[in-house]
């Protein structure tokens, strides 16, 4: 059973920075893609950045300069380090478990979501 569970979601000025967590339990880590979605208010989830087994990285274009994905594949975790916070960035987000590499969208599974809010 794959568990997935974020930290470090919060309340943040705009300009501000926010690092998101992940560990991951079950399966094998290392081999999977990893990925963090997010869902705002009426919106659609979107991809947001994912990163493969090997650390090769895609990320949305909203994010691109901004966001940066890492994983550790002895700690079973990946961070999501977000600068340059706007208040078009609130969101829940969500930690996945891709289905393939390049990702599509599609994950087999997801934590539970961490709440972002960028606000003055």
């Amino acid at each position: 059973q794959v568990q997935l569970v974020e930290s470090g979601g919060g309340l943040v000025q705009p300009g501000g920075s926010l690092r998101l967590s992940c560990a991951a339990s079950g399966g094998i880590f290392r081999l999977y893609t990893m990925g963090w979605h997010r869902q705002a208010p009426g919106k659609q989830r979107e991809l947001v950045a994912a990163i493969s087994g090997g650390g090769n990285t895609k990320y949305a274009d909203s994010v691109k300069g901004r966001f940066t994905i890492s994983r550790d594949n002895a700690k079973n975790t990946v961070n999501l380090q977000m600068n340059s916070l706007g208040p078009e960035d609130t969101a829940v987000y969500y930690c996945a478990r891709e289905r393939a590499w390049p990702p599509d969208g599609r994950a087999d599974y997801w934590g539970q979501g961490t709440q972002v809010t960028v606000s003055s």
